[in-house]
């Protein structure tokens, strides 16, 4: 179907749009959205503009909530502001950051700012701005099952709608043409902390809870820190700024051989554009599986302003003469962890280039241990005889993001942010949020209601013949030959 956008009336930055009423309530959908984080949210804002599609998304939550726990004062994006969600692709949507500051009045105080990574709080103000301008989000809905109907040629999606205290209120059913699973990711705590990360007595929380438990940690005697990322750093750093000057009494340790700094080169950032994605996606699995852990400096590493930060107030601390109570120890893991009292924790630790093993005795830990993609298994119960894996029994997932299937499901299941193994470091990255987005969308309409980029990298990532398409997208593809290299050269 041809789906060309519209042009949309302004709604007022706070007020959601009531959703008129469908001709056919029974009529199955074109699209239906499993979990509106910044990726389905992305979809679905540009999704809206175009007629003829009937697009629904549905999320558990109440509203709109990323990382909460995270949002700590001046802390910002790792993507410049244009990574919002619908800029790379479409620059002139309602659903721009530079348009959310326009409606709030704050336009002309951003231009003076002259900042190009944007605080994560204000990140998340946008997307609720967002959220609550697009008719099409179902919140407190708790999708139960997705299942092939192979004689209405469907899928049937199964909810539970949820009430204020997040208890079952209603069940239903729709049926949809495609699907896309924008799940998302969960709080990973390694298996030794695991048993005290669940007690509740027990002072050891994930990251992603931070600043739920801020005050307490900072009554602790003695915080421990564990991860070497962005996140830990951050945590530590505002650890560290609130923890009186030579009392600081903080651990920081991670698995990583250096706090090291993320690879933020302009060459290096192009392992982030939709050229290497098609790249790493054509290369064989192992070859992937491989990359994928090897690359870890492109995506795990920090900041460099974060680490000249943290570096800067330890100086600070120390132009008295004296070191600051602070330890920072990479190459270290937590073997095991036990309760020692009741106020305190035990972590066993070995160092992985020296082989030795200590004790640490501290009053409260942080896992800034990362997150890792949801399992889509018992969501998806219903369609694993239907679904091709590769030899890890990770769902096949093609080139546009839909999940390998067999030849009689003739509708698609899309993936966001669950394609790691097969489309490489962008997957988790809000800089391709849109443009993914924009291809699960010219691939459900069938038509090109957002002309893709031709070519987004001044790199060449692979040997032999490389195809690029001439600058104007609707024309012929043009072939570049390889000039071979001659002896001497």
């Amino acid at each position: 179907m041809n789906n060309p956008p519209r042009q949309e009336p302004e709604p007022g930055p706070d007020r959601l749009p009531e959703p008129g009423p469908r001709q056919d309530p029974d009529a199955p959908r074109d699209l239906v959205g499993i979990g509106i984080g910044p990726c389905n949210l992305s979809l679905a804002a540009l999704a809206h503009p175009l007629d003829g599609l009937d697009a629904v998304f549905y999320e558990q939550r109440p509203s709109f909530d990323w990382h909460p726990g995270l949002l700590i004062d001046g802390a910002t994006l790792q993507v410049p502001f244009l990574a919002d969600l619908v800029t790379l692709i479409d620059p002139t949507s309602h659903w721009s950051f530079l348009n959310y500051l326009r409606t709030r009045e704050r336009l002309f105080p951003f231009y003076f700012s002259e900042h190009f990574h944007i605080q994560r709080a204000e990140y998340d103000a946008y997307c609720r701005w967002v959220s609550r301008g697009l008719p099409a989000l179902r919140y407190r809905h708790q999708v139960d099952a997705v299942r092939w109907n192979p004689e209405r040629a469907l899928f049937e999606i199964d909810f539970t709608q949820l009430d204020a205290h997040g208890e079952a209120e209603a069940l239903g059913r729709t049926h949809a043409r495609n699907v896309v699973l924008g799940i998302g990711t969960a709080p990973h705590v390694p298996d030794p902390l695991r048993p005290l990360a669940d007690d509740p007595r027990v002072p050891v929380v994930h990251a992603a809870d931070y600043l739920d438990h801020r005050a307490a940690l900072l009554a602790a005697e003695h915080i421990t820190v564990v991860g070497s990322g962005q996140s830990g750093a951050e945590i530590f750093l505002d650890l560290l700024r609130h923890r009186p000057a030579g009392r600081e009494k903080l651990h920081w340790i991670g698995r990583t051989q250096a706090f090291a700094p993320m690879e933020y080169s302009k060459l290096g950032l192009e392992h982030f554009t939709p050229d290497y994605t098609r790249y790493f996606h054509a290369l064989a699995e192992p070859v992937r599986d491989q990359l994928v852990s090897a690359q870890w400096q492109l995506h795990k590493g920090i900041d460099a302003a974060t680490l000249a930060a943290i570096h800067g107030e330890l100086y600070r601390r120390s132009m008295d003469g004296g070191w600051p109570d602070a330890v920072l120890t990479p190459g270290v893991r937590v073997r095991t962890a036990g309760r020692l009292a009741t106020t305190k924790v035990e972590l066993h630790l070995e160092h992985l280039q020296q082989g030795t093993r200590s004790r640490l005795t501290t009053g409260a830990v942080v896992l800034a241990t990362g997150y890792r993609e949801r399992p889509l298994g018992r969501l998806l119960a219903g369609l694993d005889p239907y679904m091709r894996r590769d030899n890890r029994e990770r769902p096949r997932v093609d080139e546009e993001f839909r999940l390998v299937l067999d030849p009689s499901v003739t509708g698609s299941v899309f993936v966001q942010n669950a394609e790691q193994h097969t489309h490489g470091v962008g997957a988790p990255d809000l800089g391709l949020t849109a443009w993914r987005g924009a291809s699960i969308l010219n691939s459900v309409t069938g038509a090109e209601p957002y002309p893709l980029p031709a070519r987004t990298a001044f790199t060449t990532f692979g040997l032999g013949e490389q195809r690029h398409r001439v600058p104007h997208a609707r024309q012929a593809r043009q072939l570049v030959p390889l000039i071979p290299l001659t002896e001497g050269r």
